[in-house]
Protein backbone atom coordinates (compact mmCIF):
# COMPACT_ATOMS: atom_id res chain seq x y z
CA UNK A 1 0.00 0.00 0.00
CA UNK A 2 2.74 2.43 0.94
CA UNK A 3 4.63 1.58 -2.27
CA UNK A 4 1.53 2.37 -4.29
CA UNK A 5 1.11 5.76 -2.57
CA UNK A 6 4.72 6.66 -3.23
CA UNK A 7 4.36 5.59 -6.86
CA UNK A 8 1.33 7.83 -7.30
CA UNK A 9 3.07 10.73 -5.55
CA UNK A 10 6.17 10.29 -7.69
CA UNK A 11 4.09 10.22 -10.86
CA UNK A 12 2.30 13.41 -9.78
CA UNK A 13 5.62 15.15 -9.18
CA UNK A 14 6.83 14.12 -12.64
CA UNK A 15 3.64 15.42 -14.23
CA UNK A 16 3.95 18.75 -12.43
CA UNK A 17 7.64 19.01 -13.32
CA UNK A 18 6.77 18.36 -16.96
CA UNK A 19 3.75 20.66 -17.19
CA UNK A 20 5.10 23.52 -15.01
CA UNK A 21 7.67 24.76 -17.59
CA UNK A 22 4.89 25.10 -20.17
CA UNK A 23 2.84 27.24 -17.76
CA UNK A 24 5.89 29.26 -16.80
CA UNK A 25 6.65 29.82 -20.49
CA UNK A 26 3.11 31.05 -21.09
CA UNK A 27 3.33 33.50 -18.15
CA UNK A 28 6.77 34.69 -19.32
CA UNK A 29 5.38 35.54 -22.76
CA UNK A 30 2.48 37.45 -21.20
CA UNK A 31 4.83 39.37 -18.91
CA UNK A 32 7.11 40.15 -21.88
CA UNK A 33 4.24 41.65 -23.86
CA UNK A 34 3.03 43.65 -20.85
CA UNK A 35 6.53 44.96 -20.09
CA UNK A 36 6.97 46.01 -23.73
CA UNK A 37 3.72 48.00 -23.64
CA UNK A 38 4.68 49.70 -20.36
CA UNK A 39 8.16 50.65 -21.59
CA UNK A 40 6.76 52.16 -24.80
CA UNK A 41 4.03 54.13 -23.01
CA UNK A 42 6.13 55.37 -20.09
CA UNK A 43 8.52 57.60 -22.05
CA UNK A 44 9.15 58.91 -25.58
CA UNK A 45 12.84 58.09 -25.92
CA UNK A 46 12.92 54.31 -26.32
CA UNK A 47 10.72 51.92 -28.26
CA UNK A 48 10.74 48.13 -28.09
CA UNK A 49 9.32 45.96 -30.85
CA UNK A 50 9.05 42.18 -30.73
CA UNK A 51 9.55 40.70 -34.18
CA UNK A 52 9.30 37.05 -33.14
CA UNK A 53 8.30 35.15 -30.01
CA UNK A 54 8.50 31.40 -30.58
CA UNK A 55 7.50 29.58 -27.40
CA UNK A 56 8.27 25.94 -26.75
CA UNK A 57 7.88 23.61 -23.77
CA UNK A 58 11.28 24.10 -22.12
CA UNK A 59 12.35 27.29 -23.83
CA UNK A 60 11.56 30.13 -26.22
CA UNK A 61 13.33 32.18 -28.84
CA UNK A 62 12.71 35.92 -29.07
CA UNK A 63 13.97 38.56 -31.48
CA UNK A 64 13.18 42.23 -31.75
CA UNK A 65 14.35 45.80 -32.16
CA UNK A 66 15.14 48.60 -29.72
CA UNK A 67 14.83 52.09 -31.18
CA UNK A 68 16.37 55.11 -29.45
CA UNK A 69 14.55 58.33 -30.37
CA UNK A 70 15.52 61.99 -30.14
CA UNK A 71 12.17 63.84 -29.85
CA UNK A 72 13.83 67.20 -30.60
CA UNK A 73 15.20 66.16 -34.00
CA UNK A 74 13.23 63.05 -34.87
CA UNK A 75 16.44 61.10 -35.41
CA UNK A 76 16.56 57.47 -34.32
CA UNK A 77 18.99 54.55 -33.96
CA UNK A 78 17.93 50.93 -34.12
CA UNK A 79 19.50 47.88 -32.47
CA UNK A 80 18.37 44.34 -33.17
CA UNK A 81 18.50 41.81 -30.34
CA UNK A 82 17.93 38.12 -29.68
CA UNK A 83 16.88 36.38 -26.48
CA UNK A 84 17.21 32.72 -25.53
CA UNK A 85 14.65 31.81 -22.86
CA UNK A 86 14.84 28.74 -20.61
CA UNK A 87 11.69 27.75 -18.70
CA UNK A 88 11.89 26.16 -15.26
CA UNK A 89 9.39 25.08 -12.64
CA UNK A 90 9.14 28.48 -10.89
CA UNK A 91 10.56 30.94 -13.40
CA UNK A 92 12.45 31.67 -16.59
CA UNK A 93 16.01 32.62 -17.47
CA UNK A 94 16.51 35.07 -20.37
CA UNK A 95 19.88 35.55 -22.06
CA UNK A 96 20.09 38.70 -24.22
CA UNK A 97 22.57 39.47 -27.00
CA UNK A 98 22.74 41.85 -29.99
CA UNK A 99 21.83 40.12 -33.24
CA UNK A 100 25.08 41.31 -34.82
CA UNK A 101 27.13 40.37 -31.77
CA UNK A 102 28.66 42.46 -29.02
CA UNK A 103 31.43 43.83 -31.26
CA UNK A 104 32.08 44.36 -34.99
CA UNK A 105 33.74 41.61 -36.97
CA UNK A 106 37.49 41.61 -36.45
CA UNK A 107 37.34 43.87 -33.38
CA UNK A 108 38.87 42.84 -30.06
CA UNK A 109 36.93 45.01 -27.65
CA UNK A 110 36.53 42.17 -25.15
CA UNK A 111 39.77 40.16 -25.07
CA UNK A 112 38.73 37.82 -22.24
CA UNK A 113 34.98 37.22 -22.66
CA UNK A 114 31.81 38.76 -24.11
CA UNK A 115 29.42 40.80 -21.95
CA UNK A 116 26.53 38.86 -20.45
CA UNK A 117 23.08 40.40 -20.01
CA UNK A 118 20.52 38.16 -18.31
CA UNK A 119 17.09 38.37 -16.73
CA UNK A 120 15.87 35.78 -14.22
CA UNK A 121 12.14 35.88 -13.43
CA UNK A 122 9.88 34.17 -10.90
CA UNK A 123 6.15 33.49 -11.27
CA UNK A 124 5.38 35.31 -7.99
CA UNK A 125 6.48 38.64 -9.48
CA UNK A 126 10.19 39.04 -8.76
CA UNK A 127 13.04 39.34 -11.24
CA UNK A 128 16.79 39.98 -11.40
CA UNK A 129 18.37 41.83 -14.32
CA UNK A 130 22.16 41.49 -14.37
CA UNK A 131 24.95 42.78 -16.58
CA UNK A 132 28.39 41.21 -16.26
CA UNK A 133 30.83 43.41 -18.17
CA UNK A 134 34.25 41.94 -18.98
CA UNK A 135 37.57 43.73 -19.44
CA UNK A 136 37.04 46.21 -22.29
CA UNK A 137 39.57 47.80 -24.66
CA UNK A 138 38.24 50.05 -27.43
CA UNK A 139 40.49 52.21 -29.64
CA UNK A 140 39.37 54.90 -32.09
CA UNK A 141 41.73 54.80 -35.07
CA UNK A 142 40.78 58.24 -36.39
CA UNK A 143 40.94 60.37 -33.24
CA UNK A 144 43.52 58.31 -31.38
CA UNK A 145 41.21 58.12 -28.38
CA UNK A 146 40.57 54.99 -26.39
CA UNK A 147 38.30 53.49 -23.74
CA UNK A 148 39.53 51.04 -21.10
CA UNK A 149 37.45 49.33 -18.44
CA UNK A 150 38.29 46.77 -15.79
CA UNK A 151 34.84 45.28 -16.25
CA UNK A 152 32.14 45.39 -13.64
CA UNK A 153 28.78 44.24 -12.37
CA UNK A 154 25.39 45.93 -12.51
CA UNK A 155 22.31 44.27 -11.02
CA UNK A 156 18.67 45.23 -10.56
CA UNK A 157 16.50 43.13 -8.22
CA UNK A 158 12.77 43.69 -8.73
CA UNK A 159 10.09 42.55 -6.29
CA UNK A 160 6.42 43.00 -5.36
CA UNK A 161 5.28 42.79 -8.99
CA UNK A 162 7.55 45.65 -10.02
CA UNK A 163 6.73 48.00 -7.14
CA UNK A 164 10.05 47.55 -5.31
CA UNK A 165 13.61 47.45 -6.60
CA UNK A 166 17.20 47.33 -5.40
CA UNK A 167 20.12 48.41 -7.58
CA UNK A 168 23.78 47.52 -7.24
CA UNK A 169 26.76 48.50 -9.37
CA UNK A 170 30.45 47.81 -8.81
CA UNK A 171 33.00 49.05 -11.35
CA UNK A 172 36.67 49.07 -10.28
CA UNK A 173 38.19 51.27 -13.01
CA UNK A 174 37.42 53.21 -16.21
CA UNK A 175 39.90 55.19 -18.33
CA UNK A 176 38.90 57.44 -21.27
CA UNK A 177 41.64 58.96 -23.44
CA UNK A 178 40.73 61.82 -25.78
CA UNK A 179 42.48 64.46 -27.88
CA UNK A 180 42.05 67.20 -25.26
CA UNK A 181 41.39 65.35 -22.01
CA UNK A 182 42.18 62.05 -20.31
CA UNK A 183 39.79 60.88 -17.60
CA UNK A 184 40.51 58.12 -15.08
CA UNK A 185 37.82 56.92 -12.67
CA UNK A 186 38.50 54.45 -9.87
CA UNK A 187 36.21 52.29 -7.74
CA UNK A 188 32.61 53.22 -8.61
CA UNK A 189 29.97 51.75 -6.30
CA UNK A 190 26.22 52.29 -6.32
CA UNK A 191 23.49 50.99 -4.01
CA UNK A 192 19.87 52.14 -4.33
CA UNK A 193 16.57 50.92 -2.87
CA UNK A 194 13.30 52.03 -4.45
CA UNK A 195 9.58 51.67 -3.73
CA UNK A 196 6.92 52.86 -6.15
CA UNK A 197 4.63 55.53 -4.71
CA UNK A 198 2.44 56.87 -7.52
CA UNK A 199 2.74 57.76 -11.18
CA UNK A 200 6.40 58.48 -11.92
CA UNK A 201 7.38 58.92 -8.26
CA UNK A 202 9.53 56.45 -6.35
CA UNK A 203 10.72 56.72 -2.76
CA UNK A 204 13.81 55.21 -1.17
CA UNK A 205 17.45 55.91 -0.50
CA UNK A 206 20.74 55.34 -2.23
CA UNK A 207 24.44 56.10 -2.26
CA UNK A 208 26.98 56.32 -5.04
CA UNK A 209 30.68 56.63 -4.22
CA UNK A 210 33.72 57.16 -6.43
CA UNK A 211 37.17 56.78 -4.93
CA UNK A 212 38.84 59.20 -7.33
CA UNK A 213 38.44 61.02 -10.66
CA UNK A 214 41.61 62.25 -12.36
CA UNK A 215 41.44 64.78 -15.20
CA UNK A 216 44.54 65.27 -17.30
CA UNK A 217 44.20 68.06 -19.86
CA UNK A 218 46.76 70.06 -21.78
CA UNK A 219 48.29 71.37 -18.55
CA UNK A 220 51.19 69.31 -17.15
CA UNK A 221 49.59 68.73 -13.74
CA UNK A 222 46.43 66.58 -13.37
CA UNK A 223 43.36 67.58 -11.40
CA UNK A 224 42.23 64.88 -8.95
CA UNK A 225 38.87 64.66 -7.18
CA UNK A 226 38.99 62.27 -4.23
CA UNK A 227 36.21 60.80 -2.12
CA UNK A 228 33.20 61.72 -4.26
CA UNK A 229 29.81 60.63 -2.90
CA UNK A 230 26.18 61.26 -3.82
CA UNK A 231 23.50 60.34 -1.26
CA UNK A 232 19.76 60.63 -1.80
CA UNK A 233 16.67 59.96 0.30
CA UNK A 234 12.97 60.38 -0.50
CA UNK A 235 9.99 59.56 1.68
CA UNK A 236 6.27 60.21 1.63
CA UNK A 237 3.89 61.02 4.46
CA UNK A 238 1.56 58.36 5.86
CA UNK A 239 -1.14 59.03 3.29
CA UNK A 240 1.31 59.08 0.39
CA UNK A 241 0.18 62.57 -0.61
CA UNK A 242 3.30 64.61 0.20
CA UNK A 243 6.94 63.94 -0.62
CA UNK A 244 10.18 65.08 1.03
CA UNK A 245 13.44 64.52 -0.81
CA UNK A 246 17.09 65.35 -0.14
CA UNK A 247 20.30 64.90 -2.12
CA UNK A 248 23.80 65.43 -0.73
CA UNK A 249 26.84 65.78 -2.96
CA UNK A 250 30.14 65.58 -1.05
CA UNK A 251 33.78 65.64 -2.07
CA UNK A 252 36.67 64.99 0.29
CA UNK A 253 39.29 66.96 -1.61
CA UNK A 254 40.38 68.53 -4.89
CA UNK A 255 44.11 68.24 -5.60
CA UNK A 256 46.07 70.28 -8.16
CA UNK A 257 49.76 71.21 -8.36
CA UNK A 258 50.70 69.54 -5.05
CA UNK A 259 47.88 71.28 -3.15
CA UNK A 260 44.63 69.73 -1.90
CA UNK A 261 41.52 71.54 -0.70
CA UNK A 262 38.42 70.13 0.97
CA UNK A 263 35.96 69.03 2.07
CA UNK A 264 33.17 70.33 -0.19
CA UNK A 265 29.42 69.82 0.27
CA UNK A 266 26.15 70.73 -1.41
CA UNK A 267 22.77 69.60 -0.10
CA UNK A 268 19.58 70.08 -2.14
CA UNK A 269 16.13 69.48 -0.65
CA UNK A 270 12.45 69.53 -1.62
CA UNK A 271 9.84 69.47 1.18
CA UNK A 272 6.08 69.00 1.10
CA UNK A 273 5.78 68.32 -2.63
CA UNK A 274 2.24 67.36 -3.59
CA UNK A 275 2.42 63.94 -5.27
CA UNK A 276 -0.67 64.30 -7.49
CA UNK A 277 0.35 67.77 -8.70
CA UNK A 278 3.87 66.61 -9.49
CA UNK A 279 2.57 63.65 -11.49
CA UNK A 280 0.34 65.99 -13.49
CA UNK A 281 3.27 68.30 -14.16
CA UNK A 282 5.51 65.37 -15.12
CA UNK A 283 2.90 64.04 -17.58
CA UNK A 284 2.69 67.41 -19.32
CA UNK A 285 6.49 67.64 -19.57
CA UNK A 286 6.63 64.19 -21.16
CA UNK A 287 3.99 65.16 -23.72
CA UNK A 288 5.86 68.39 -24.52
CA UNK A 289 9.01 66.40 -25.26
CA UNK A 290 7.02 64.09 -27.53
CA UNK A 291 5.54 67.08 -29.39
CA UNK A 292 8.93 68.67 -30.07
CA UNK A 293 8.86 66.94 -33.47
CA UNK A 294 5.40 67.46 -35.08
CA UNK A 295 3.84 64.49 -36.88
CA UNK A 296 4.53 64.29 -40.60
CA UNK A 297 1.86 65.98 -42.67
CA UNK A 298 0.45 68.10 -39.84
CA UNK A 299 -0.51 71.61 -40.96
CA UNK A 300 1.23 74.65 -39.39
CA UNK A 301 -2.12 75.86 -38.03
CA UNK A 302 -2.81 72.52 -36.34
CA UNK A 303 0.71 72.47 -34.88
CA UNK A 304 0.27 75.99 -33.53
CA UNK A 305 -3.08 75.19 -31.91
CA UNK A 306 -1.66 72.02 -30.39
CA UNK A 307 1.31 73.94 -28.97
CA UNK A 308 -0.95 76.64 -27.50
CA UNK A 309 -3.13 74.00 -25.85
CA UNK A 310 -0.05 72.29 -24.45
CA UNK A 311 1.33 75.59 -23.09
CA UNK A 312 -2.01 76.18 -21.34
CA UNK A 313 -1.82 72.71 -19.79
CA UNK A 314 1.76 73.41 -18.75
CA UNK A 315 0.74 76.69 -17.10
CA UNK A 316 -2.15 74.98 -15.30
CA UNK A 317 0.11 72.19 -14.03
CA UNK A 318 2.68 74.69 -12.70
CA UNK A 319 -0.03 76.67 -10.91
CA UNK A 320 -1.46 73.47 -9.46
CA UNK A 321 1.96 72.40 -8.21
CA UNK A 322 2.61 75.76 -6.58
CA UNK A 323 -0.91 76.11 -5.13
CA UNK A 324 -0.47 72.80 -3.29
CA UNK A 325 2.48 74.37 -1.44
CA UNK A 326 6.15 73.39 -1.35
CA UNK A 327 9.62 74.52 -0.40
CA UNK A 328 12.84 73.75 -2.25
CA UNK A 329 16.39 74.93 -2.38
CA UNK A 330 20.04 74.46 -1.56
CA UNK A 331 20.23 73.92 2.18
CA UNK A 332 24.00 74.03 2.29
CA UNK A 333 26.79 75.03 -0.05
CA UNK A 334 30.30 74.77 1.35
CA UNK A 335 33.45 74.88 -0.78
CA UNK A 336 36.93 74.91 0.74
CA UNK A 337 39.51 77.18 -0.94
CA UNK A 338 43.08 78.23 -0.02
CA UNK A 339 41.73 81.64 1.04
CA UNK A 340 38.82 80.30 3.09
CA UNK A 341 35.38 78.75 2.63
CA UNK A 342 32.75 79.71 0.06
CA UNK A 343 29.36 79.29 1.75
CA UNK A 344 25.75 79.81 0.87
CA UNK A 345 22.14 78.66 0.91
CA UNK A 346 19.05 79.25 -1.19
CA UNK A 347 15.35 78.61 -0.52
CA UNK A 348 12.17 79.09 -2.54
CA UNK A 349 8.70 78.36 -1.17
CA UNK A 350 5.02 78.81 -1.97
CA UNK A 351 2.20 78.55 0.57
CA UNK A 352 -0.62 76.06 0.24
CA UNK A 353 -3.75 77.83 -1.01
CA UNK A 354 -7.39 77.25 -0.15
CA UNK A 355 -9.86 76.29 -2.87
CA UNK A 356 -11.07 79.88 -3.24
CA UNK A 357 -7.51 81.17 -3.39
CA UNK A 358 -6.67 78.62 -6.07
CA UNK A 359 -9.66 79.71 -8.15
CA UNK A 360 -8.44 83.33 -8.06
CA UNK A 361 -4.77 82.47 -8.58
CA UNK A 362 -3.38 84.26 -11.63
CA UNK A 363 0.38 83.85 -11.22
CA UNK A 364 2.76 81.55 -9.39
CA UNK A 365 5.34 84.23 -8.69
CA UNK A 366 2.89 86.52 -6.90
CA UNK A 367 3.10 84.51 -3.66
CA UNK A 368 6.48 82.90 -4.25
CA UNK A 369 8.98 83.81 -1.54
CA UNK A 370 12.67 83.11 -1.22
CA UNK A 371 15.94 83.83 0.51
CA UNK A 372 19.58 83.76 -0.54
CA UNK A 373 22.76 84.06 1.51
CA UNK A 374 26.19 83.77 -0.04
CA UNK A 375 29.72 84.65 1.04
CA UNK A 376 33.20 84.18 -0.39
CA UNK A 377 36.67 85.36 0.61
CA UNK A 378 37.58 88.76 -0.85
CA UNK A 379 41.05 87.38 -1.52
CA UNK A 380 39.64 85.02 -4.18
CA UNK A 381 38.61 87.99 -6.29
CA UNK A 382 41.83 89.90 -5.59
CA UNK A 383 44.31 87.09 -6.21
CA UNK A 384 42.72 85.15 -9.09
CA UNK A 385 42.03 87.06 -12.35
CA UNK A 386 39.55 84.42 -13.59
CA UNK A 387 37.42 84.82 -10.45
CA UNK A 388 37.76 88.61 -10.56
CA UNK A 389 36.37 88.71 -14.11
CA UNK A 390 33.29 86.77 -13.01
CA UNK A 391 32.47 88.74 -9.86
CA UNK A 392 33.45 92.25 -11.07
CA UNK A 393 30.05 92.95 -12.73
CA UNK A 394 28.24 91.77 -9.60
CA UNK A 395 30.36 94.04 -7.40
CA UNK A 396 29.78 96.98 -9.73
CA UNK A 397 26.01 96.49 -9.59
CA UNK A 398 25.99 96.12 -5.81
CA UNK A 399 24.96 92.47 -5.87
CA UNK A 400 28.18 91.53 -4.06
CA UNK A 401 29.41 93.86 -1.33
CA UNK A 402 32.45 93.83 0.92
CA UNK A 403 31.99 92.89 4.55
CA UNK A 404 35.36 92.69 6.27
CA UNK A 405 37.43 90.12 4.38
CA UNK A 406 34.33 88.67 2.67
CA UNK A 407 32.19 89.38 -0.36
CA UNK A 408 28.58 88.78 0.62
CA UNK A 409 25.18 88.59 -1.04
CA UNK A 410 21.99 88.66 1.03
CA UNK A 411 18.74 88.37 -0.88
CA UNK A 412 15.04 88.17 -0.12
CA UNK A 413 12.14 87.74 -2.55
CA UNK A 414 8.53 88.67 -1.83
CA UNK A 415 5.61 90.25 -3.69
CA UNK A 416 7.43 90.13 -7.05
CA UNK A 417 10.36 92.11 -5.65
CA UNK A 418 13.89 90.76 -5.19
CA UNK A 419 15.90 92.61 -2.56
CA UNK A 420 19.66 91.97 -2.74
CA UNK A 421 21.82 93.89 -0.27
CA UNK A 422 19.13 96.57 -0.08
CA UNK A 423 18.88 96.91 -3.87
CA UNK A 424 15.26 96.26 -4.90
CA UNK A 425 14.72 94.62 -8.29
CA UNK A 426 11.14 94.26 -9.62
CA UNK A 427 10.55 90.81 -11.11
CA UNK A 428 8.58 90.26 -14.29
CA UNK A 429 5.50 88.03 -13.86
CA UNK A 430 6.87 85.16 -15.93
CA UNK A 431 4.73 82.41 -14.34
Amino acid sequence: MNLKKWTIAGAAVLVVAGVAPWGVGYLTEQHWQEATREVNSAQPFLRMQTDKYQRGLLGSEVSGTVTLLDPATGESNEFEFEVKVSHGVTGSYLDFRPTQGWQPDGAEWFPEADPKLTLETRVWGSATLELQAPVTQIDHPMSGGSFRSSGGLARLDIGSMGEKANMLMVWPAVVVVGPAMNVSIENIQLEQSLAWLSGDIWTGSGTMTVESVTLQGLQPEPLTLSGLSLTSHSEADRKGERLDSTMLLALDSVAFEDEAFGPHRMEVAVDGLDVASWNAFSAVMTEMQTMAQPPAGQSPQASFEQQMAMMQRFSDSVRGLAAAGFSAGIRELSLATPEGPVQGNLELSHPELSDSERANMLMVMQQLTGSLDFSMPLALAEDYPEVRMQVAPLIKQGLLVESGDQLVMAGRMENLVLDINGLEIPLPPLL
